[in-house]
């Protein structure tokens, strides 16, 4: 399972900052939604769903954001993996 590490802050503006590097970013509204679902512990597949019902796009469009956006959170290394049980 993927989350987001829990010492990322991420403000209601969507402002993205990681206290231990010092990185930060914005990101927009979307972005603010998969990163609540990460904090969550929401599957890729759930926010998938959850993000697609909301906004009214087909999965494979997401998809491609979605991967784009979680790359973007690995470089930031702003991500970890927990073994699933």
């Amino acid at each position: 399972m993927i989350r987001l590490k829990k010492n990322i802050a991420v403000s209601d503006t969507g402002f993205v900052f990681d206290p231990s590097t010092g990185e930060s970013f914005t990101v927009n509204e979307t972005g603010m939604k998969i990163i609540g679902y990460l904090k969550e512990g929401k599957s890729s597949e759930e926010i998938t769903s959850l993000i697609t019902q909301e906004y009214n796009i087909d999965p494979l469009s997401f998809e491609k954001y979605s991967q784009d956006f979680m790359d973007m959170l690995k470089q930031y290394d702003m991500l970890e993996y927990e073994k699933e049980v």
